[in-house]
């Protein structure tokens, strides 16, 4: 498994906890929105490491666009259960250098 489909497995849990109505909102609230520019470089690194091994970047791409609007309440959330998704269906993609390993 590569570096990057690691990180999209820790991202993708990363977002999934932030989207949990009252307890995402509690911890992007109680660090004053520190968690959402640390996901906004876990995101970016996610992504440098995807492009480089070929995989999939919908959900690096959609989680940084999380980061950026995730502090608007409804919203965020929403995008955080989104990003999540489809960073766990990206992970679970082999990269193309994996498939012709």
């Amino acid at each position: 498994m590569s570096v990057s489909r690691i990180m999209k497995w820790v991202t993708g849990a990363f977002e999934a906890v932030l989207g949990i109505p009252l307890i995402g909102a509690g911890i992007i609230i109680g660090f004053l929105w520190a968690p959402l520019g640390i996901m906004l470089v876990l995101h970016i690194v996610t992504l440098v490491l995807t492009k480089k091994d070929g995989g999939a970047t919908t959900g690096s791409i959609l989680g940084i666009v999380t980061s950026c609007i995730g502090w608007i309440p409804f919203v965020g959330m929403i995008l955080h259960i989104l990003s999540a998704v489809f960073l766990m269906i990206d992970a679970s993609k082999p990269d193309r250098l994996e498939e012709s390993a």
